[in-house]
């Protein structure tokens, strides 16, 4: 026995070094160092995107590292990411497979983790098209007027009251989640009459637990033999469990919205287009192809407008009255734009919005600051390919790095600095150094949806409310831990203008049943 353990000891050397001095060496990009099995997992950590901004400085912006079995590369430059979605863009349309997804995506139905491929771009053209199209979205601004209007119907009621400190974090998810639930299924997620209480507070973190993930990466998909352990078995359980309440959840907005179907066939009630649901479309879908437009798929397409919409527009409306609270001059200058171009005798809406250029010059650089995804959806190589010189291997996980971009001294002027007026006259020609979204075939497809969204919620708030900190100090801006929300949430003083107060009295209760 004692020989055969050395055989196999001069046989692994052999090929060790037969590998090294006669093995095809591929010329990776360049890497800080490594530790033995395990390579860079001492790196991922948290604010991980500002970890690797500080090594693109080190080691330029196409960075290689090796976790485990896998291998990342990291790009942090436009025209490395233009390499990547122009001429690489097909090889990295896919996504990486992992735990979390094999649990909660309906085995890759949905269009955020699908294989690229038919099924996906059936997907991706049905959500543009029935969704996110300029003609929907027109369809659907009533939802959002409604729910912006009772947001500031709640606010006003609170200053009436005496109570001018606000809890916004909340208010702006409440909002947001209101609206995707509307679209949805034609319900609030929360009622006007709990709203304000501690039960409103209640169910929407319920329903945001459901969707709103936090969990870091499961060292099983880099180190699968972890799996022959059990290892984190208790994180898998609390996976599947999660899934199983979303699931229920999701199917019980189904058959709800099933039901009432029925009944209004039934009965030979006609249903009004214009406020035809999320849900009820696909169920239309279905009964003209049933094969394609099963239950799981339905579940599948509208569980990502819950993991992709609400949270981070309102992550985005937070940090952008934040940047306004430590910026009045930017506040005055927005509040001046409404007011000359809407007016104090109604509330501005959705056709308001092409007309408030420095509104979305705002929205822009809030953006930049502070994107909700500052590592872009990973992408995983379907086959080797090259970058920036550099040869890929297959499989290999592409992030790239927008926040590292959107500060990069080198594409922007006094980058961490607050200044909406970068972007004047810059609409629709930042290039791949400006890239919030996504970029190629896999950006979101919503972004026009949460650009509207966040716009009319930051004008229609500067429009009618005067807003002050509640310290004299500046507004802390730190992140937080996993998520790129504010580690602190948003606390202001909220003081109606006196040129809306009438606006503000005659705005009605917009309960919606």
């Amino acid at each position: 026995m004692e020989k055969l353990y050395y055989c196999l000891a001069l046989l692994l050397s052999v090929l060790l070094i037969f590998k090294h001095f006669f093995h095809h060496r591929t010329k990776l990009p360049p890497s800080p160092f490594a530790l033995p099995i395990i390579g860079h997992l001492h790196l991922i950590r948290n604010s991980f995107h500002q970890i690797l901004e500080c090594l693109a400085s080190q080691y330029g912006p196409i960075l290689f590292l090796k976790v485990g079995i896998r291998s990342i590369l990291v790009v942090s430059s436009p025209s490395v990411v233009e390499e990547c979605f122009t001429k690489n863009d097909i090889i990295f349309a896919n996504r990486p497979r992992n735990m979390l997804s094999d649990i909660s995506s309906y085995n890759y139905s949905t269009i955020a983790w699908a294989p690229y491929g038919h099924y996906w771009r059936s997907l991706r053209r049905l959500t543009v098209v029935e969704f996110f199209s300029l003609n929907s979205l027109q369809k659907s601004s009533n939802i959002r007027e409604e729910e912006i209007h009772n947001l500031l119907s709640h606010l006003f009621k609170f200053s009436k009251s005496g109570t001018q400190k606000v809890q916004l974090k909340y208010w702006f998810s409440l909002l947001t989640f209101n609206i995707i639930t509307r679209l949805v299924a034609g319900k609030r997620c929360v009622r006007d009459a709990v709203a304000g209480k501690d039960l409103g507070k209640q169910i929407l973190e319920e329903l945001k637990g459901k969707f709103v993930s936090n969990m870091p990466l499961n060292m099983c998909d880099f180190f699968p033999i972890l799996r022959w352990f059990g290892y984190k078995g208790l994180e898998k359980s609390l996976i599947m469990l999660l899934q199983k309440e979303r699931d229920e959840f999701l199917q019980g907005l189904i058959d709800e919205v099933r039901r009432k179907r029925t009944c209004s066939a039934n009965i030979n009630i006609v249903t009004n287009r214009a406020k035809t649901t999320l849900i009820e479309t696909l169920l239309s879908l279905q009964e003209s192809e049933p094969d394609f437009f099963s239950d799981t798929v339905i579940k599948s397409i509208i569980s990502v407008m819950f993991f992709a919409g609400p949270e981070t527009s309102a992550i985005t409306l937070e940090w952008a009255i934040s940047l306004l609270l430590n910026n009045p001059e930017v506040l005055g200058k927005l509040r001046a734009e409404i007011d000359d171009h809407v007016g104090h005798g109604r509330l501005l809406d959705d056709s308001d919005l092409v007309k408030l250029p420095y509104l979305r010059c705002i929205i822009n650089e809030t953006l930049r600051l502070y994107p909700p995804a500052p590592l872009l959806l990973p992408r995983c190589s379907s086959e080797d390919c090259t970058v920036g010189g550099y040869e890929i291997p297959q499989g290999t996980i592409l992030l790239v790095n927008a926040w590292a971009m959107h500060r990069d001294p080198k594409l922007w002027e006094e980058p961490t600095k607050f200044k909406p007026e970068r972007f004047e006259g810059m609409e629709g020609r930042e290039g791949y150094k400006f890239i919030p979204f996504g970029v190629g075939r896999r950006a979101c497809p919503g972004a026009r949806m949460g650009i509207w969204t966040v716009s009319l919620a930051l004008g229609a708030l500067a429009q009618c409310f005067e807003w002050e900190k509640v310290v004299e100090d500046k507004m802390e801006m730190s992140q937080g831990r996993l998520t790129m929300s504010k580690a602190e949430s948003l606390e202001a003083l909220c003081i109606p203008r006196h040129s809306a107060m009438t606006l503000l009295s005659q705005l009605e209760d917009t309960s919606f049943i």
